[in-house]
């Protein structure tokens, strides 16, 4: 598993040093742009490529906030975008492909974070830096890497289930389905050690566990429902889901079962069906990682490189391999049905027109999103 070995700074602070363009570390790695398009970095190319279609951030905010951040501060420059559907190869093939149209930078959300390494490799040949986006590819080449505390992403979907349970007042010996992420995905790994320091700890039992492939929540729904069966619906009475994705998926596999009442159900990346359903009450909690500064950050660092200048970071992390990269890591954040307002709607992730479709108009109002 790969962990940062210093989170220095909070959200604020490390936006403010991408956006300024300070000088950061370097892990030495070419920062050069690359050598393809022989243009200047006015009218650089910059390659963006994402791993899987079935989580909905990738098309709604990262996507398209990272290309707005590039327009705005580089009208000439030009986003080549590729989705690699959830295939390794593929995105291996789209790369290469970005490679030879010449591009100056490539900002890379690994399906898998071991096989990505060959195409940092390719890169590097071409001194074409890579910027590790969201999930740590394991690669000394990389020239700089964006996330978030994924041991804290886990650790409070973790906490704010437990705490839940016990507000709810259930046994202390209770049963919980733990349904994990991809175990491709080097975020999925920290998710998971994260939510579970703190699962193993609590008095509740797991009664089973799941690392959903290629995160799918259609293999999500599937074992649980197998699980449910097993177990019976009655005595599933919490369940830690490692995104929204797999937790609708896990929803539908008890309501299948017969479930009149959803227990309490983790999620992450505050999509918009999770905040429904949030809203709904058949989901408790998601967690919010702001995808502006992220998809905005990694857009900045992009540009520096393109420029031949150092990432301007605020951490570093280390590899499985050893290797130290230069990090800017953000902060994630709880997000119940209170707190929907003052994070994922003031941060203008969704309006609330967008959220409070006709059935959520009372739940809107009572916790105040508009």
């Amino acid at each position: 598993m790969m962990k940062a070995t210093t989170r220095s700074l909070v959200i604020g602070a490390a936006m403010a040093l991408v956006v300024a363009g300070l000088t950061g570390c370097s892990n030495g790695a070419s920062t050069g742009g690359g050598s393809g398009s022989g243009g200047s970095a006015d009218s650089a190319k910059i390659g963006l490529l994402l791993p899987d279609s079935v989580t909905a951030r990738f098309a709604s905010a990262d996507r398209p906030l990272f290309t707005k951040r590039i327009k705005a501060k580089c009208p000439d420059c030009t986003v080549l975008y590729q989705n690699a559907g959830g295939d390794a190869s593929k995105q291996q093939q789209q790369a290469q492909a970005m490679l030879t149209q010449g591009v100056n930078v490539l900002v890379l959300d690994a399906f898998d974070g071991e096989a990505a390494a060959s195409i940092v490799t390719l890169a590097k040949a071409k001194n074409v830096p890579v910027i590790s986006y969201d999930r740590l590819i394991n690669s000394d080449g990389l020239s700089a890497y964006i996330s978030f505390d994924n041991q804290k992403v886990g650790q409070l979907q973790a906490t704010a289930l437990t705490e839940r349970l016990k507000q709810l007042g259930v046994a202390d010996d209770a049963g919980i389905l733990e349904i994990n992420g991809s175990p491709t995905d080097n975020n999925a790994g920290q998710f998971k050690s994260g939510a579970q320091s703190v699962l193993s700890k609590s008095s509740y039992k797991v009664l089973g566990e799941y690392d959903t492939p290629g995160w799918d929540p259609a293999k999500a729904q599937s074992w649980a429902a197998g699980q449910i069966s097993k177990v019976g619906v009655t005595n599933v009475k919490g369940i830690y889901a490692a995104n929204d994705d797999t937790a609708g998926g896990v929803i539908a596999a008890m309501r299948a079962a017969g479930a009149t009442t959803i227990p309490p159900i983790t999620g992450q990346d505050a999509t918009l069906a999770g905040l429904q359903r949030i809203l709904q009450g058949s989901q408790y909690m998601t967690v919010y990682k702001a995808f502006k500064p992220e998809a905005q950050g990694a857009a900045d660092l992009a540009l520096q490189l393109a420029a031949g200048k150092k990432p301007t970071t605020n951490a570093t992390v280390k590899t499985a391999g050893g290797a130290s990269v230069p990090s800017v890591i953000l902060t994630p954040v709880a997000v119940t049905a209170d707190q929907i307002q003052g994070t994922v709607v003031k941060d203008g992730l969704f309006t609330a027109s967008q959220i409070c479709t006709s059935a959520l108009q009372a739940a809107c109002t009572k916790y105040g999103i508009k």
